[in-house]
């Protein structure tokens, strides 16, 4: 394995586990505890995770990790959900984006459709869809500096405006309940006007999300049409909600 793919890997087990030990985490990836300290020192330098004597454990979670520490973790799953979402979406309609890590792989995967009309609050999926033959309108107003987007009531004024045929949409977290959450209700208030103008609603979510209740409650599975996820969500949560019409990708 790979020093960037070996990393990629643990910053995703201590994400999604919690606390290790830096002696365990040696063994089961198969290295020294000197080169696993190594990687753990470079993921702690990125302010990736925290160092504890012998241990490692994740940030605590009311404030989100950086986009550019959140942009390596999961790209295989957020790349494989990018391609679920992008089938949902037809040639010439018109497609809100939401904000976040794997709304912006989403970007790539529309380039093989034809005369969409995309709007977006999130910077990141803007400077990719240049790249498309789409016609683009972006929010206005502050910028969100450390994750490159618009939200609060800039965005919730821009949503107003506009009608889409689809939005798609990530979360923060989601606990066992079904339950979504983020961590401030400005991203709260953007996502909520975005669907409020949505024909067809999705939401986006990779495997780090589940069990990840946070501060600011941003609604349920059961307000989307459809949810796409890199791994299978559990029975309990997808089988009630499907009799109910909700479809599932993942």
């Amino acid at each position: 394995m790979r020093q960037f793919e070996r990393r990629q890997q643990l910053l995703q087990r201590i994400h999604s586990q919690g606390r290790q030990s830096v002696d365990s985490l040696a063994g089961e990836f198969g290295v020294s505890v000197q080169t696993l300290r190594g990687d753990i020192r470079h993921l702690a330098d990125k302010g990736l995770v925290l160092r504890r004597q012998g241990e490692v454990l994740p940030f605590p979670e009311q404030e989100n990790i950086g986009y550019d520490q959140r942009q390596i973790v999961n790209v295989a799953g957020k790349r494989q959900i990018a391609a679920r979402a992008a089938s949902l979406v037809q040639d010439h309609q018109a497609l809100f984006l939401g904000t976040g890590t794997t709304v912006e792989q989403l970007a790539d995967a529309l380039s093989d459709k034809q005369g969409l009309h995309i709007m977006t609050n999130n910077l990141h999926a803007l400077i990719k869809l240049c790249q498309l033959k789409c016609e683009l309108v972006v929010a206005g107003g502050r910028v969100r500096r450390r994750d490159q987007d618009v939200i609060g009531g800039d965005a919730w004024r821009f949503f107003q405006r506009y009608r889409a045929d689809v939005g798609i949409v990530s979360v923060g977290g989601m606990d066992s309940h079904g339950q979504l959450y983020d961590y401030n209700d400005d991203e709260v208030m953007a996502r909520e006007a975005l669907l409020a103008h949505a024909g067809y609603r999705v939401l986006v979510l990779d495997k780090t999300k589940f069990d990840l209740p946070l501060r600011c409650a941003a609604g349920q599975l059961g307000d989307y049409d459809a949810v796409v996820t890199d791994v299978p969500l559990p029975d309990k949560l997808r089988s009630p909600l499907a009799a109910q019409g909700v479809r599932f990708l993942g």
